[in-house]
Protein backbone atom coordinates (compact mmCIF):
# COMPACT_ATOMS: atom_id res chain seq x y z
CA UNK A 1 0.00 0.00 0.00
CA UNK A 2 1.01 3.23 -1.32
CA UNK A 3 2.56 5.40 2.00
CA UNK A 4 0.83 8.79 1.74
CA UNK A 5 1.93 11.75 4.15
CA UNK A 6 0.59 15.14 5.11
CA UNK A 7 3.87 15.73 2.95
CA UNK A 8 3.86 13.75 0.49
CA UNK A 9 0.66 15.09 -0.22
CA UNK A 10 1.70 19.07 0.07
CA UNK A 11 5.03 17.96 -2.16
CA UNK A 12 2.62 16.68 -5.13
CA UNK A 13 -0.06 20.06 -4.35
CA UNK A 14 3.14 22.10 -5.34
CA UNK A 15 4.10 20.17 -8.33
CA UNK A 16 1.03 19.96 -9.73
CA UNK A 17 0.68 23.71 -9.23
CA UNK A 18 3.91 24.62 -10.56
CA UNK A 19 3.29 22.22 -13.95
CA UNK A 20 -0.28 23.79 -14.20
CA UNK A 21 0.89 27.05 -13.85
CA UNK A 22 4.26 27.87 -15.24
CA UNK A 23 4.67 24.36 -17.38
CA UNK A 24 4.32 27.06 -20.57
CA UNK A 25 7.05 29.18 -19.39
CA UNK A 26 9.35 26.51 -17.89
CA UNK A 27 9.75 24.81 -21.45
CA UNK A 28 10.02 28.02 -23.38
CA UNK A 29 12.99 28.74 -21.24
CA UNK A 30 14.28 25.23 -21.37
CA UNK A 31 14.27 25.14 -25.28
CA UNK A 32 15.34 28.27 -25.67
CA UNK A 33 18.46 27.26 -23.91
CA UNK A 34 19.06 23.20 -25.08
CA UNK A 35 17.63 24.40 -28.19
CA UNK A 36 16.03 21.12 -28.42
CA UNK A 37 12.23 20.36 -27.74
CA UNK A 38 12.03 16.75 -27.42
CA UNK A 39 15.43 17.54 -24.52
CA UNK A 40 13.20 19.97 -23.18
CA UNK A 41 10.32 17.99 -22.23
CA UNK A 42 11.93 14.98 -21.44
CA UNK A 43 14.40 17.02 -18.81
CA UNK A 44 11.21 18.76 -17.06
CA UNK A 45 9.83 15.46 -17.07
CA UNK A 46 12.71 14.28 -14.75
CA UNK A 47 13.12 17.20 -12.88
CA UNK A 48 9.59 16.88 -11.99
CA UNK A 49 9.68 12.95 -11.02
CA UNK A 50 13.46 14.42 -9.22
CA UNK A 51 11.44 16.88 -6.85
CA UNK A 52 9.07 14.58 -5.54
CA UNK A 53 12.05 12.83 -4.17
CA UNK A 54 13.84 16.15 -3.11
CA UNK A 55 11.00 18.13 -1.87
CA UNK A 56 9.47 15.50 0.19
CA UNK A 57 13.10 14.91 1.57
CA UNK A 58 13.79 18.67 2.35
CA UNK A 59 11.14 20.47 2.05
CA UNK A 60 9.30 22.45 -1.20
CA UNK A 61 11.82 25.26 -1.94
CA UNK A 62 10.90 29.14 -1.63
CA UNK A 63 10.97 29.04 -5.41
CA UNK A 64 9.61 25.54 -7.12
CA UNK A 65 9.34 26.76 -10.18
CA UNK A 66 13.24 28.20 -10.20
CA UNK A 67 14.11 24.53 -8.60
CA UNK A 68 12.37 22.70 -11.81
CA UNK A 69 14.33 25.02 -14.63
CA UNK A 70 17.78 24.66 -12.10
CA UNK A 71 17.64 20.62 -12.26
CA UNK A 72 15.58 20.78 -15.87
CA UNK A 73 18.52 22.36 -17.11
CA UNK A 74 21.23 20.61 -15.50
CA UNK A 75 19.35 17.34 -17.00
CA UNK A 76 19.18 18.54 -20.27
CA UNK A 77 23.32 19.53 -20.00
CA UNK A 78 23.75 15.69 -18.90
CA UNK A 79 22.02 14.45 -21.58
CA UNK A 80 24.02 16.37 -24.12
CA UNK A 81 27.32 15.31 -22.29
CA UNK A 82 26.22 11.60 -23.10
CA UNK A 83 27.27 12.44 -26.89
CA UNK A 84 30.91 12.92 -27.29
CA UNK A 85 30.14 15.10 -30.36
CA UNK A 86 28.27 17.76 -27.73
CA UNK A 87 30.98 18.44 -25.41
CA UNK A 88 31.55 22.54 -25.83
CA UNK A 89 27.88 22.65 -26.56
CA UNK A 90 27.75 21.50 -22.59
CA UNK A 91 30.52 23.23 -21.51
CA UNK A 92 28.89 26.01 -22.46
CA UNK A 93 25.50 25.40 -20.90
CA UNK A 94 26.74 24.93 -17.64
CA UNK A 95 27.55 28.52 -16.99
CA UNK A 96 23.77 29.25 -17.79
CA UNK A 97 22.62 26.91 -15.73
CA UNK A 98 24.78 27.87 -12.53
CA UNK A 99 22.75 31.31 -12.36
CA UNK A 100 19.61 29.61 -11.13
CA UNK A 101 20.13 28.85 -7.52
CA UNK A 102 17.19 27.29 -5.37
CA UNK A 103 15.75 30.50 -3.17
CA UNK A 104 15.82 33.04 -6.70
CA UNK A 105 12.93 35.20 -7.40
CA UNK A 106 10.82 33.10 -10.03
CA UNK A 107 10.23 37.07 -11.22
CA UNK A 108 13.76 37.06 -12.17
CA UNK A 109 13.41 34.51 -14.34
CA UNK A 110 12.53 36.21 -18.00
CA UNK A 111 9.43 35.30 -19.53
CA UNK A 112 10.65 33.37 -23.13
CA UNK A 113 6.69 32.53 -24.19
CA UNK A 114 6.45 34.66 -26.77
CA UNK A 115 10.22 33.95 -28.08
CA UNK A 116 8.74 30.18 -28.24
CA UNK A 117 5.75 31.24 -29.97
CA UNK A 118 7.69 33.25 -32.66
CA UNK A 119 10.19 30.07 -33.01
CA UNK A 120 6.51 27.94 -33.27
CA UNK A 121 5.56 29.89 -36.15
CA UNK A 122 8.45 29.81 -38.32
CA UNK A 123 7.68 29.95 -41.77
CA UNK A 124 9.39 26.89 -42.57
CA UNK A 125 6.56 25.10 -41.13
CA UNK A 126 2.85 24.72 -42.26
CA UNK A 127 0.61 26.86 -40.75
CA UNK A 128 -1.82 24.26 -38.89
CA UNK A 129 1.29 22.77 -37.22
CA UNK A 130 2.34 25.76 -35.75
CA UNK A 131 -0.04 26.26 -33.76
CA UNK A 132 -0.33 22.63 -33.09
CA UNK A 133 3.11 22.94 -32.36
CA UNK A 134 2.55 26.03 -30.09
CA UNK A 135 -0.90 24.70 -28.16
CA UNK A 136 1.17 21.49 -27.11
CA UNK A 137 4.66 22.94 -26.43
CA UNK A 138 3.14 26.80 -24.81
CA UNK A 139 -0.22 25.89 -23.50
CA UNK A 140 0.36 21.97 -22.61
CA UNK A 141 -2.80 20.71 -24.25
CA UNK A 142 -2.77 16.86 -25.24
CA UNK A 143 -2.42 15.85 -28.63
CA UNK A 144 -6.37 14.73 -28.31
CA UNK A 145 -7.25 18.73 -26.97
CA UNK A 146 -5.61 19.74 -30.29
CA UNK A 147 -7.05 17.36 -32.67
CA UNK A 148 -10.72 18.53 -31.19
CA UNK A 149 -9.53 22.28 -31.33
CA UNK A 150 -8.53 21.62 -35.18
CA UNK A 151 -11.31 18.90 -36.19
CA UNK A 152 -8.13 16.58 -36.55
CA UNK A 153 -7.78 12.53 -35.84
CA UNK A 154 -5.34 12.60 -32.93
CA UNK A 155 -1.87 10.64 -34.99
CA UNK A 156 -2.75 13.36 -37.08
CA UNK A 157 -2.09 16.10 -35.29
CA UNK A 158 0.34 13.91 -33.28
CA UNK A 159 2.60 13.21 -36.79
CA UNK A 160 2.43 16.90 -37.22
CA UNK A 161 4.19 18.26 -33.86
CA UNK A 162 6.77 15.43 -34.53
CA UNK A 163 7.93 16.53 -37.57
CA UNK A 164 7.79 20.32 -36.87
CA UNK A 165 9.87 19.92 -33.81
CA UNK A 166 11.99 17.96 -35.97
CA UNK A 167 12.40 20.57 -38.79
CA UNK A 168 13.42 23.43 -36.32
CA UNK A 169 15.74 21.34 -35.42
CA UNK A 170 17.40 20.60 -38.37
CA UNK A 171 17.00 24.35 -39.69
CA UNK A 172 18.38 25.57 -36.57
CA UNK A 173 15.47 27.86 -36.06
CA UNK A 174 16.13 30.52 -33.85
CA UNK A 175 14.37 31.47 -30.78
CA UNK A 176 14.23 34.76 -30.93
CA UNK A 177 11.86 37.95 -31.79
CA UNK A 178 12.46 38.81 -34.51
CA UNK A 179 12.79 42.73 -35.30
CA UNK A 180 8.76 44.29 -35.84
CA UNK A 181 9.38 44.73 -39.20
CA UNK A 182 10.42 41.19 -40.23
CA UNK A 183 7.48 39.87 -38.50
CA UNK A 184 4.81 40.24 -41.39
CA UNK A 185 5.09 36.22 -41.95
CA UNK A 186 4.76 35.22 -39.05
CA UNK A 187 2.22 37.43 -37.56
CA UNK A 188 -0.73 36.77 -38.36
CA UNK A 189 0.01 32.72 -36.96
CA UNK A 190 1.15 34.20 -34.01
CA UNK A 191 -2.62 36.23 -33.35
CA UNK A 192 -4.32 32.90 -34.35
CA UNK A 193 -1.92 30.77 -31.80
CA UNK A 194 -2.61 33.31 -29.02
CA UNK A 195 -6.24 33.63 -30.05
CA UNK A 196 -6.77 30.00 -29.82
CA UNK A 197 -4.76 30.10 -26.20
CA UNK A 198 -7.52 32.41 -25.03
CA UNK A 199 -10.27 30.51 -26.64
CA UNK A 200 -8.81 27.33 -25.03
CA UNK A 201 -9.13 28.87 -21.40
CA UNK A 202 -12.61 30.31 -22.21
CA UNK A 203 -13.81 27.38 -22.94
CA UNK A 204 -12.29 25.65 -20.59
CA UNK A 205 -12.78 28.00 -17.43
CA UNK A 206 -15.05 25.92 -15.70
CA UNK A 207 -12.34 23.14 -15.34
CA UNK A 208 -9.29 23.57 -12.63
CA UNK A 209 -6.87 24.37 -15.45
CA UNK A 210 -4.78 27.50 -15.06
CA UNK A 211 -6.04 30.72 -16.78
CA UNK A 212 -5.07 30.16 -20.43
CA UNK A 213 -7.12 33.41 -21.10
CA UNK A 214 -4.86 35.89 -18.38
CA UNK A 215 -1.90 34.11 -20.52
CA UNK A 216 -3.20 35.27 -24.05
CA UNK A 217 -3.87 38.45 -22.82
CA UNK A 218 -0.85 39.19 -21.02
CA UNK A 219 1.02 37.81 -24.93
CA UNK A 220 -1.25 40.12 -27.11
CA UNK A 221 -0.75 43.31 -25.00
CA UNK A 222 3.23 42.22 -24.57
CA UNK A 223 2.87 42.72 -28.58
CA UNK A 224 1.34 45.75 -29.15
CA UNK A 225 3.91 47.44 -26.53
CA UNK A 226 6.55 45.53 -28.63
CA UNK A 227 4.64 46.80 -31.97
CA UNK A 228 2.12 49.65 -31.04
CA UNK A 229 0.16 50.94 -34.05
CA UNK A 230 -0.58 47.70 -35.78
CA UNK A 231 -4.02 47.28 -36.70
CA UNK A 232 -4.42 43.48 -36.56
CA UNK A 233 -2.68 43.23 -32.77
CA UNK A 234 -4.94 45.91 -32.29
CA UNK A 235 -7.81 43.80 -33.24
CA UNK A 236 -6.76 40.90 -31.68
CA UNK A 237 -6.26 42.61 -28.64
CA UNK A 238 -9.94 44.03 -28.95
CA UNK A 239 -11.22 40.98 -29.67
CA UNK A 240 -10.32 39.07 -26.79
CA UNK A 241 -11.41 41.86 -24.44
CA UNK A 242 -14.76 42.03 -25.48
CA UNK A 243 -14.86 38.53 -24.80
CA UNK A 244 -12.89 39.10 -21.54
CA UNK A 245 -15.65 41.35 -20.42
CA UNK A 246 -18.48 39.00 -20.61
CA UNK A 247 -16.72 35.77 -18.63
CA UNK A 248 -18.54 36.60 -15.11
CA UNK A 249 -22.01 36.76 -17.20
CA UNK A 250 -21.61 33.91 -19.48
CA UNK A 251 -23.00 31.36 -16.98
CA UNK A 252 -26.27 31.60 -14.73
CA UNK A 253 -26.86 30.50 -11.01
CA UNK A 254 -27.94 26.93 -12.64
CA UNK A 255 -24.64 26.70 -14.64
CA UNK A 256 -25.72 26.95 -17.99
CA UNK A 257 -24.71 28.87 -20.57
CA UNK A 258 -25.52 32.45 -21.44
CA UNK A 259 -26.20 33.45 -24.86
CA UNK A 260 -24.69 37.47 -25.17
CA UNK A 261 -27.93 39.05 -26.01
CA UNK A 262 -29.86 37.52 -22.85
CA UNK A 263 -26.55 37.97 -20.26
CA UNK A 264 -26.62 40.61 -17.68
CA UNK A 265 -25.03 43.34 -18.44
CA UNK A 266 -24.48 44.90 -15.33
CA UNK A 267 -22.09 41.78 -14.62
CA UNK A 268 -20.12 42.95 -17.77
CA UNK A 269 -16.54 44.52 -16.75
CA UNK A 270 -16.87 48.12 -18.78
CA UNK A 271 -13.81 49.01 -18.06
CA UNK A 272 -12.63 46.17 -20.51
CA UNK A 273 -15.46 46.89 -23.18
CA UNK A 274 -14.24 50.41 -22.78
CA UNK A 275 -10.15 49.50 -23.57
CA UNK A 276 -11.45 47.04 -26.69
CA UNK A 277 -13.86 49.75 -28.18
CA UNK A 278 -10.79 52.22 -27.55
CA UNK A 279 -8.28 49.48 -29.34
CA UNK A 280 -11.24 48.93 -31.93
CA UNK A 281 -11.45 52.72 -33.01
CA UNK A 282 -7.78 53.20 -33.58
CA UNK A 283 -7.41 50.04 -35.50
CA UNK A 284 -10.18 51.28 -37.56
CA UNK A 285 -8.23 54.31 -38.16
CA UNK A 286 -5.50 53.13 -39.52
CA UNK A 287 -7.38 52.24 -43.37
CA UNK A 288 -5.84 48.84 -42.93
CA UNK A 289 -8.77 45.60 -42.26
CA UNK A 290 -7.58 42.10 -41.12
CA UNK A 291 -9.31 39.19 -39.89
CA UNK A 292 -9.22 40.05 -36.42
CA UNK A 293 -10.63 43.66 -36.89
CA UNK A 294 -13.47 42.34 -38.11
CA UNK A 295 -14.02 39.57 -35.13
CA UNK A 296 -13.82 42.33 -32.95
CA UNK A 297 -16.18 44.30 -34.82
CA UNK A 298 -18.52 41.27 -34.50
CA UNK A 299 -18.25 40.98 -30.85
CA UNK A 300 -19.13 44.74 -30.46
CA UNK A 301 -22.42 44.35 -32.49
CA UNK A 302 -22.69 41.11 -30.55
CA UNK A 303 -23.14 43.35 -27.60
CA UNK A 304 -24.54 46.24 -29.16
CA UNK A 305 -28.12 47.83 -26.84
CA UNK A 306 -30.47 46.87 -26.89
CA UNK A 307 -30.21 43.44 -29.20
CA UNK A 308 -27.73 42.63 -31.15
CA UNK A 309 -26.85 44.37 -34.54
CA UNK A 310 -27.62 41.06 -37.05
CA UNK A 311 -27.59 43.52 -40.04
CA UNK A 312 -24.05 45.04 -39.27
CA UNK A 313 -22.89 41.50 -38.28
CA UNK A 314 -24.36 39.78 -41.95
CA UNK A 315 -21.95 42.67 -43.29
CA UNK A 316 -19.31 41.77 -41.41
CA UNK A 317 -19.29 38.16 -42.14
CA UNK A 318 -19.52 38.70 -45.62
CA UNK A 319 -15.97 40.82 -45.00
CA UNK A 320 -14.37 38.38 -43.15
CA UNK A 321 -15.27 35.32 -45.50
CA UNK A 322 -12.54 37.26 -47.70
CA UNK A 323 -9.92 36.61 -45.32
CA UNK A 324 -11.13 33.77 -43.92
CA UNK A 325 -13.59 31.20 -46.66
CA UNK A 326 -13.76 28.87 -43.91
CA UNK A 327 -16.83 26.42 -42.75
CA UNK A 328 -16.38 27.75 -39.07
CA UNK A 329 -17.25 31.29 -40.77
CA UNK A 330 -19.98 29.88 -42.97
CA UNK A 331 -21.75 28.15 -39.89
CA UNK A 332 -21.77 31.86 -37.97
CA UNK A 333 -22.90 33.56 -40.83
CA UNK A 334 -25.87 31.14 -41.36
CA UNK A 335 -26.84 31.58 -37.83
CA UNK A 336 -26.78 35.53 -38.37
CA UNK A 337 -28.52 35.36 -41.44
CA UNK A 338 -31.63 33.02 -39.39
CA UNK A 339 -31.78 35.65 -36.94
CA UNK A 340 -32.54 38.29 -39.48
CA UNK A 341 -35.30 36.15 -40.58
CA UNK A 342 -33.93 34.31 -43.48
CA UNK A 343 -34.25 30.78 -42.00
CA UNK A 344 -34.48 29.02 -44.68
CA UNK A 345 -31.75 30.26 -46.61
CA UNK A 346 -29.71 29.01 -43.11
CA UNK A 347 -30.80 26.15 -42.81
CA UNK A 348 -29.83 25.41 -46.42
CA UNK A 349 -26.11 27.00 -45.70
CA UNK A 350 -25.66 24.85 -42.35
CA UNK A 351 -27.14 21.64 -44.80
CA UNK A 352 -23.96 22.42 -47.15
CA UNK A 353 -21.04 22.59 -44.20
CA UNK A 354 -22.47 18.80 -42.98
CA UNK A 355 -19.49 16.74 -44.65
CA UNK A 356 -17.02 19.28 -43.51
CA UNK A 357 -18.12 19.75 -40.08
CA UNK A 358 -19.35 16.20 -38.77
CA UNK A 359 -17.78 16.42 -36.27
CA UNK A 360 -18.07 20.23 -34.62
CA UNK A 361 -20.77 20.59 -32.05
CA UNK A 362 -21.24 23.84 -32.68
CA UNK A 363 -23.10 22.43 -36.20
CA UNK A 364 -25.49 20.56 -34.64
CA UNK A 365 -26.25 23.02 -31.84
CA UNK A 366 -26.73 25.72 -35.05
CA UNK A 367 -28.95 23.29 -36.81
CA UNK A 368 -31.12 22.69 -33.90
CA UNK A 369 -31.46 26.37 -33.36
CA UNK A 370 -32.58 27.02 -36.88
CA UNK A 371 -34.91 24.17 -37.09
CA UNK A 372 -36.82 25.17 -34.00
CA UNK A 373 -37.47 28.72 -35.60
CA UNK A 374 -38.85 26.94 -38.21
CA UNK A 375 -41.06 25.44 -36.37
CA UNK A 376 -39.30 21.50 -37.32
CA UNK A 377 -39.72 20.44 -33.86
CA UNK A 378 -39.61 17.07 -34.41
CA UNK A 379 -35.78 17.25 -36.47
CA UNK A 380 -34.87 19.88 -33.82
CA UNK A 381 -35.59 17.37 -30.85
CA UNK A 382 -33.04 14.97 -32.87
CA UNK A 383 -30.39 17.87 -33.24
CA UNK A 384 -30.61 18.87 -30.00
CA UNK A 385 -30.59 15.42 -28.63
CA UNK A 386 -27.15 14.91 -30.93
CA UNK A 387 -25.49 18.02 -29.91
CA UNK A 388 -25.70 17.45 -27.05
CA UNK A 389 -24.38 13.97 -26.38
CA UNK A 390 -21.46 15.68 -28.71
CA UNK A 391 -21.03 18.54 -25.73
CA UNK A 392 -17.87 18.31 -23.92
CA UNK A 393 -18.87 21.69 -21.53
CA UNK A 394 -20.87 20.97 -18.57
CA UNK A 395 -22.23 24.84 -19.13
CA UNK A 396 -23.24 23.99 -22.66
CA UNK A 397 -24.82 20.80 -22.11
CA UNK A 398 -27.10 22.51 -19.56
CA UNK A 399 -28.15 25.21 -21.85
CA UNK A 400 -28.81 22.71 -24.60
CA UNK A 401 -30.64 20.88 -22.35
CA UNK A 402 -33.14 23.46 -21.49
CA UNK A 403 -33.60 24.35 -24.93
CA UNK A 404 -34.63 20.64 -25.45
CA UNK A 405 -37.41 20.71 -22.57
CA UNK A 406 -38.88 24.03 -23.72
CA UNK A 407 -39.37 22.25 -27.05
CA UNK A 408 -41.23 19.44 -25.91
CA UNK A 409 -43.19 21.10 -23.32
CA UNK A 410 -44.06 23.25 -26.32
CA UNK A 411 -45.31 20.00 -27.90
Amino acid sequence: MENTTPQTIAVGKALDEVIRNDRGRLLAGLISRLGDFQLAEDALQEASISALGHWGRTGIPNSPMAWLMRVALNKGIDRIRASSREDIKAENLSHVAMKYVEDIDPEEIPDERLRLIFACCHPALEEKSRIALTLRTVCGLTTREIAAVFIDVDSTIGQRISRAKTKIKSKGIGFSIPEPEHWDTRLDTVLSTIYLIYTTGYVEQESESRDFCEEALFLVQLLNELNPGDPEIEGAFALMLFTQCRKVARVDSDGASVPVAEQNRQLWNHLQKEQANKLLQNALKRNSPGPFQIKAALADCHMAQPTPDWKQMSFLYHSLWKFEPTPVVALNWAVVLSELGEEQLALDKIETLKGELAEFQPWYAARAHVLTRLGRCEEARAAYAEAIERSQSLANTKFLSTKLRQLESAD
